[in-house]
């Protein structure tokens, strides 16, 4: 796949048509049906975390779990500590 490098911006900026012509580089649409408790769960995330949106909680969430994957794959290990000082292993998933 190759993607142009000289792009040319349409002179009205609110002109759609013109603008669904431009290419997209380096970035890939995603899009996917989640259950109701999933939706929940993420419109709950973007409120607590005043995200702007659910593509921002998706990206936020996606780098967080290539980092616990990533150190987990390295040998590491998370730990947390409750309320009262208990500290225990988190399990991983995967």
């Amino acid at each position: 796949m190759s993607y142009a490098t000289d792009v040319k911006v349409p002179h009205n900026p609110g002109d759609a048509e013109a603008a669904e012509k431009l290419p997209r580089i380096g970035k890939t649409r995603v899009q996917f049906d989640i259950p109701p408790r999933s939706m929940k769960i993420l419109t709950e995330l973007k409120d607590k975390t005043d995200a702007a949106s659910y593509a921002e909680v998706f990206k936020n969430a996606l780098k967080l779990y290539d980092g616990l994957v990533t150190e987990v794959e390295r040998g590491g290990e998370f730990l947390l500590r409750s309320p009262d000082g208990t500290v225990s292993t988190f399990r991983m998933f995967f």
